[in-house]
């Protein structure tokens, strides 16, 4: 049996005007996903226990069978992960975006942008080099990651009740006493300060300018904890495979997990993803093993955007460029398989934040399931469906653990 985890981040929304009233995945032209939902078992999903935040790290580590009670530190200590960088015990990881704010004058410091215009990483990795060489010290230390995404590793000490917010939840507003927080930490202050003297100097947002791009002329850091401890999925659940992913959260997740994880070249985690590249290097695993996770982030910077066409593309781009080519090629093969379709957690384009709702999945069985469902993939009709059958809200750890159950059919 192959198992196959797909997951469109912040795919999920609710009726959004300028789309009919319709929600950007019941306005997505999606033939795969309606042919397999309809021949499934539709659930909703509580992937954010009651309390956390509804982040992508809390989420996905649920889908991955891991308790966030049990495993959840932080999200930065996952990116590490990705990055190769090995955390001492004292060591707290930060989240380091690199943010376009502007101060309109009257003392507010306005998040304009929380990726500097989607940023390449070519250029994003010149700044972050340029930060670490001016910056970096035996108490501070700048890893370069992916787009906007980055890491800061500080080995000192918080005060007691600091805590960060993610920029993408406070989008054009006024984040000046967030801002003003940091320098709580003896050693933020500086490097907030001096991090946009360079910044602004660089040739890069120099360049960026001329063309007209938003610059990246600020950083910010949240999702700070530290490394946590997992066991593998191997250990877990007697399953071995590979995780596909442009970013590095997800990354991360799998390298804790024991899972091979794959750099697809021109993956972005953005429209312009190589969505052909990942679907290869899914079916690439399966010849191997028995499990597969493919992320896609599109449709969650589109939701956290705002960007209701843009949102509608990523979920049709999701049926027609991962879905459709990994099952076409699986049913071709003949060999049995298992395949579930969600989303971490919705990403509603008029909040441009996450929210901690139950997510609508199905889970298909190519040797067919008890009670079909006989209906597309929308949010409505899981929602339909699981109360026909008795409202069921398992946790995304439980979810899991069913998916993977070698003698359910």
């Amino acid at each position: 049996m192959k198992y196959i985890l797909l997951i469109g981040d912040g795919m999920g929304d609710v009726p959004v005007p300028a789309l009919n009233n319709q929600t950007p995945l019941e306005a997505a032209v999606t033939p795969a996903m309606d042919r397999l939902a309809r021949a499934s078992e539709m659930l909703l999903v509580r992937t954010v226990p009651e309390g956390y935040p509804p982040g992508s790290d809390v989420a996905n580590l649920s889908l991955m069978g891991y308790e966030p009670e049990l495993y959840y530190t932080g999200r930065a200590p996952l990116e590490a992960a990705s990055l190769g960088v090995e955390l001492a015990p004292e060591d707290i990881a930060f989240r380091c975006n690199l943010v376009h704010v502007e101060q309109p004058g009257d003392g507010r410091l306005v998040m304009v942008d929380y990726s500097s215009g989607h940023i390449t990483t070519e250029e994003s990795r010149q700044l972050i080099a340029a930060l670490q060489a001016e910056c970096g010290n035996d108490a501070l230390a700048l890893h370069p990651g992916v787009s906007y995404r980055h890491l800061l590793v500080y080995r000192g000490v918080v005060p007691a009740g600091f805590a960060t917010v993610p920029p993408h939840d406070h989008s054009d507003q006024d984040v000046a006493g967030y801002y003003q927080a940091y320098r709580q930490v003896e050693a933020f202050g500086p490097l907030l300060e001096r991090a946009r003297e360079i910044l602004a100097d660089h040739p890069v947002n120099r360049e960026r300018a001329r063309q007209g791009k938003r610059t990246a002329n600020c950083i910010w850091l949240w999702g700070e904890g530290k490394r946590p401890a997992m066991e593998t999925l191997e250990k877990r659940f007697g399953i071995r495979g590979g995780l596909i992913s442009a970013v590095d959260l997800l990354k991360g997740i799998g390298v804790l997990g024991g899972l091979e994880v794959i750099d697809v070249p021109g993956a972005t985690g953005y429209l312009d993803t190589n969505y052909e590249g990942k679907a290869q290097a899914a079916l690439k695993v399966l010849e191997k093993d028995d499990f597969v996770l493919v992320h896609v982030e599109a449709p969650d910077e589109t939701g956290h955007q705002g960007l209701a066409r843009e949102k509608v593309q990523a979920v049709a781009d999701f049926d027609s460029r991962i879905v459709a080519p990994i099952v076409e090629e699986m049913e071709r093969r003949g060999e049995p398989f298992r395949l579930t379709i969600t989303m971490d957690h919705y990403t509603p384009i008029h909040r441009r934040t996450h929210e901690d709702w139950p997510v609508p999945m199905f889970i298909y069985d190519s040797r067919g399931v008890a009670a079909p469902s006989g209906c597309t993939y929308t949010e409505a009709n899981v929602l339909a469906a699981v109360r026909e059958n008795g409202l069921e809200l398992p946790s995304g750890a439980a979810f899991f653990r069913r998916f993977v159950e070698r003698e359910q059919v």
